[in-house]
């Protein structure tokens, strides 16, 4: 028997901010300026949805410890401008907020910093304070089960009564690996086919969220 849905996990870049464009236009010109030519959809492929820490191996993998440093220190400052001056909430994210009853959590590759910073500038920290866990504070990041099995604990709620949103590849994968259903946004820069699988259902407008929940 399939239990009902008791917890709602959100990712946050993506999902909840309309920072992943931000971050994927940082990243490709970091690559231009260091020396990792790369596109936005492969950036997208590499980058989205994954810690810091993951992503500063893959750049120390290519260019080494010390560019990697670099690359991620230029890389906060240049993302905090960016978000300083034009970060919006997902679009239609605020409707779906207010018309979704479940409890709600934030379960993001993120830190607590940049998610204070970013959920703050959004006016949505308050609607999630108290509920909100990083990559940080587990072992292994997507798209390892750690992180949202981590939350649902904190939460007290089993994984099979958990749903995450998320817009990401390594996201979706986490959440089937850590036994949860999954809502997959395609409204972003990851294409649906990359969202797509088993306990996954995608959609492309954050204000189809609550029918989709009452669905499930």
């Amino acid at each position: 028997m399939i239990k009902p849905m008791e917890l709602v996990i959100f990712d946050c870049d993506g999902v909840l901010v309309d920072s992943e464009r931000i971050a994927v236009r940082v990243q490709v010109a970091l690559g231009a300026e260091l020396g990792w030519a790369l596109t936005e959809s492969e950036v997208v492929e590499r980058f989205i949805g994954r810690s810091h820490a993951a992503i500063r191996e893959q750049v120390a993998e290519r260019l080494g410890e010390e560019t990697a440093a670099a690359w991620s220190e230029r890389f906060e400052l240049l993302h905090r401008e960016a978000v300083d001056a034009e970060l919006a909430p997902v679009d239609g994210l605020p409707e779906a907020l207010d018309a979704i009853g479940l409890p709600t959590c934030v379960a993001s590759s993120g830190s607590h910093e940049k998610m204070r910073h970013t959920l703050g500038r959004t006016g949505l920290f308050d609607h999630f304070e108290g509920r909100i866990y990083s990559a940080t504070e587990v072992a292994h990041g997507k798209p390892a089960p750690d992180l949202f099995l981590h939350a649902a604990r904190s939460m007290g709620v089993e994984p099979e009564a958990c749903v995450v949103v998320e817009d990401s590849n390594p996201g979706v994968r986490a959440a089937r690996a850590a036994g949860m259903r999954s809502l997959g946004y395609a409204g972003g820069l990851t294409p649906a086919v990359l969202l797509e699988g088993p306990g996954t259902v995608v959609f492309h407008d954050m204000r189809e969220l609550p029918k989709l929940l009452a669905q499930l």
